[in-house]
């Protein structure tokens, strides 16, 4: 799409991940319409104006309010060429038991955008909607006797006599973890993961029958500057950072060689950019992600060295219920429809993250709130 008096929507353009994607739309001549309600967990309490996008406010239209205020939503999509559609409540726990919470923002946020673009006029050329990895529940895996299998979530059974790996649903012996490719069922884990799918059916579905170019990014666990320092359900790497700016080990689930494929936050910007520019993706869901397997110990690890802490993970052998096993990404699609190609390898990716997390804590309110949520989920019987 052609830059040149273009102008974009991103919902929660003020997030984590949306900001970065406003700031490239903006270097590359973009004109931007941010919506985003600034969510206290990952802005803080009283928030009014967006941090993430402070050095871009000449050039963006910042409209503090909620998708789900037709309203308002409609005046923004009035104008516009594209729309990347990045808001949406994350934490897969946390879904668990604010259900609703979860729901509402997620597919009723979704409803009220395509129910605009279905019955009122617009210039809308193209939809880019975030999806998630956690679609697929469980990743694909292979059995020496039975071949490629899609095992269902682990059960208490299972988990309590702590047998980790996963094990062949048809003749029950242990499977090894293969990449997951998009043909793999969906079999979400979490109400949070039902709400990516809707999200992401929804969107796909209207786009092909009222013609409305749409594409479906999977992500994989993404992380970089700018992801919430406050919410204790968000990823992985800031909560370990949290943890160790008050000299307390990153604490690992299980016995910590369960595995992810973990992406820098500017990879999942490039993959949104080349999904608006290209046609290839279109009517399509994709991964985004690396390729690469990585052990939940290895990450730590990793954080910890950038860090340059004399300290070691803790792990606790104790497991959340629905968590997955391993779930890593084969990038393949992308890679064929859009070029998509991942630059920046997970050493680098923890070396831009650190200095930036880092600063954060040095200079802002952010307490350690990790066993807070652990006692929470135990109180909802989610952790054992």
């Amino acid at each position: 799409m052609n830059a040149i008096d273009s102008k974009i929507l991103v919902t929660g353009g003020a997030g984590f991940i949306g900001s970065h994607i406003v700031e490239a739309l903006v270097n590359t001549g973009h004109k931007v319409i941010v919506l985003d309600n600034l969510e206290p967990s990952t802005h803080g309490n009283n928030a009014i104006q967006p941090k993430n996008l402070e050095n871009l406010e000449r050039n963006i239209e910042f409209i503090h309010n909620d998708v789900r205020n037709e309203k308002i939503l409609l005046e923004c999509i009035q104008d516009v060429d594209a729309i990347f559609h990045e808001a949406a409540v994350g934490g897969l726990g946390l879904s668990m038991y604010q259900i609703h919470s979860c729901i509402d923002p997620n597919c009723g946020g979704t409803a009220k955008l395509l129910d605009i673009l279905v019955n009122k006029e617009h210039n809308v050329k193209k939809v880019v909607m975030a999806s998630s990895m956690a679609v697929y529940g469980e990743g694909a895996y292979d059995c020496e006797e039975c071949g490629v299998v899609y095992p269902d979530i682990r059960f208490e059974k299972q988990l309590s006599k702590k047998i980790w790996e996963m094990q062949c649903p048809q003749c029950g012996k242990t499977a090894t973890p293969l990449p997951t490719n998009e043909s793999k069922p969906l079999s979400p884990g979490s109400i949070y993961s039902i709400s990516k799918r809707t999200q992401e059916e929804m969107c796909l579905l209207v786009g092909k029958l009222y013609g409305i170019p749409t594409v479906a990014l999977r992500y994989f666990v993404t992380y970089g500057p700018r992801q919430s320092m406050r919410n204790p359900y968000s990823g992985v790497c800031s909560i370990w950072s949290t943890r160790l700016f008050n000299s307390k080990p990153p604490i690992i689930y299980e016995d910590g060689l369960q595995s992810r494929d973990f992406i820098y936050v500017k990879d999942i910007v490039q993959a949104n950019i080349l999904a608006l520019e290209k046609n290839g993706g279109d009517y399509l869901a994709m991964n985004v992600g690396t390729g690469q397997q990585i052990k939940i110990y290895e990450l730590a690890q990793e954080i910890i060295q950038a860090y340059s802490m004399d300290i070691s993970p803790e792990v606790i052998y104790r497991y959340r219920k629905g968590d997955v096993r391993h779930l890593f990404a084969d990038i393949s699609l992308i890679k064929q429809k859009l070029g998509f190609a991942p630059k920046y390898s997970l050493k680098e990716g923890i070396q831009q993250f650190v200095p930036w997390a880092n600063e954060m804590l040095k200079t802002g309110d952010f307490a350690d709130n990790f066993e807070a949520a652990q006692k929470e989920l135990e109180e909802k019987k989610l952790l054992s």
